[in-house]
């Protein structure tokens, strides 16, 4: 296919919504950091019980 001549207003929509993803997910990941953290030490301590546990039967 030949070169196109996109317009602008695309252009822009499309770098504007490219960017509002990127902000997006930066935002949501920041969010959620810290949670899944706690989730994993939570799980880690659930684990270290489990196993203390086990070697006590």
């Amino acid at each position: 296919f030949p070169p196109v001549q996109v317009s602008p207003l695309i252009k822009l929509g499309r770098y504007s919504a490219l960017f509002l993803g990127v902000a997006y997910g930066a935002k949501r990941y920041s969010y959620l950091k810290p949670r899944a953290e706690e989730e994993r030490r939570v799980a880690a301590e659930e684990k270290k019980k489990q196993d203390e546990l086990k070697r006590i039967e």
